[in-house]
């Protein structure tokens, strides 16, 4: 005997039942239509590259090709600025050192001579005896080199000498 409440809870299971399997296609449905969107991605992706590698590919070849010539042309005009710059960088260098240079040299003369204006009688003197002093020197070095020199062959002449003296005693030992 079946009950009505047999009968409904059947019928509920079925319904249920109705309803996951309605759910059930409706997911896949929905799942089929994003597998078609995604698959029509991926064929538009192949597509275009596809369309690259035949074509698209030669022409970025030849940008890059372009690109590389652009570069090394940007390289040498770049050596050849570093080259110049460092040139011109060098010989400014030179003439500020050379400028410099002759104007400490103008500025020495200069100061020597405006501290010879401002001396006082006693000190020109004195700077003028140095000066004696120091040709002195010089006279007094020249001769003592050459009174050296002279002693220098007085004693190779001495030793000669010498030398002879004994050679001819002792020949005169012998005889």
């Amino acid at each position: 005997v079946v009950t009505r409440d047999d009968v409904e809870e059947s019928l509920k299971g079925v319904w249920q039942y109705v309803k996951d399997k309605e759910q059930l296609l409706k997911d896949l449905h929905s799942q089929t239509e994003e597998i078609e969107q995604r698959f029509s991605v991926k064929q538009a992706e192949r597509d275009y590259w596809l369309e690259y590698k035949n074509v698209g590919s030669k022409i970025q070849a030849n940008k890059i090709m372009n690109l590389e010539k652009d570069i090394k042309e940007v390289n040498d005009d770049l050596h050849r600025a570093t080259e110049y710059y460092r040139n011109a960088l060098k010989e400014t260098k030179e003439e500020n050192d050379r400028l410099v240079e002759m104007h400490m040299k103008l500025l020495k003369e200069q100061a020597s001579e405006d501290a010879l204006r401002y001396l006082d009688k006693n000190s020109c003197r004195a700077i003028e005896e140095n000066e004696w002093l120091k040709e002195q020197i010089k006279v007094y070095q020249k001769e003592v080199s050459d009174l050296k020199a002279s002693i220098q062959l007085l004693e190779e002449e001495n030793i000669s000498i010498v030398e002879e003296l004994i050679d001819s005693r002792l020949q005169n030992l012998r005889i």
